[in-house]
C-alpha cells in the first residue's frame, strides 16, 4: 500500500492570499491554482507551502512564461486535468485517463462527478459568490483513488 498524496486546490485569489488560506494548505504535497491569480506574489506565496501547477485565468494579464489555459500534471499515477473554465475543458474534452478535473472561475465551490473524473472547483478564499463563505480544497490520492472535501476558512 503507498502512502497518499494530499493536494491543496485553490482557485481566483485575484492578488491576495489570505492567511487562512496559506493555513488550510500547510502539509500538502502539492498545490493546483486553478486560475485567477492576481499576481506572481501569491504564486511565490504558495510555493513556499509546496510544488505548485497552476493555469491563467481569464483576469490575467500579468505575464507568467511559464504557464498555459491548461495543465496536466500526474501526481500518485493520477491524472489531473486543470483549467480555469468548465468552458474551455468542454472545448479541449479530458483524455479518458483523467481521473480529476479542476477548475475554478466561477468563485462557486463544487465538488461532483464529470463522466469518470473527480470534478472539483474550489472556489474561492477572497471573493465567494452565491452566498457561499471563502473556501480551498483539499485532494487526496490514495489506493482506493481521489477524494476531496472543501475546506471553508
Amino acid at each position: 500500500m503507498s502512502a497518499a498524496v494530499l493536494i491543496g486546490v485553490i482557485s481566483d485569489t485575484h492578488g491576495t492570499l489570505p492567511a487562512a488560506a496559506s493555513e488550510a494548505l500547510k502539509g500538502v504535497d502539492h498545490i493546483i491554482h486553478a486560475g485567477d491569480i492576481g499576481g506572481t506574489a501569491v504564486l511565490c506565496e504558495l510555493e513556499a507551502i509546496a510544488p505548485v501547477t497552476a493555469v491563467l485565468g481569464n483576469t490575467d494579464i500579468e505575464p507568467y512564461p511559464a504557464l498555459r489555459a491548461r495543465a496536466t500534471v500526474t501526481l500518485a499515477g493520477c491524472v489531473i486535468e486543470v483549467f480555469h473554465d468548465l468552458v474551455d475543458a468542454r472545448r479541449e474534452p479530458i483524455g479518458a485517463d483523467t481521473c480529476v478535473l479542476i477548475t475554478g472561475h466561477t468563485h462557486t465551490p463544487y465538488l461532483g462527478q464529470r463522466g469518470d473524473a473527480l470534478h472539483i472547483n474550489p472556489g474561492s478564499p477572497v471573493h465567494p459568490r452565491g452566498g457561499n463563505v471563502p473556501t480551498v480544497a483539499l485532494l487526496s490520492i490514495d489506493d482506493d483513488g481521489p477524494s476531496a472535501r472543501l475546506v471553508r476558512l
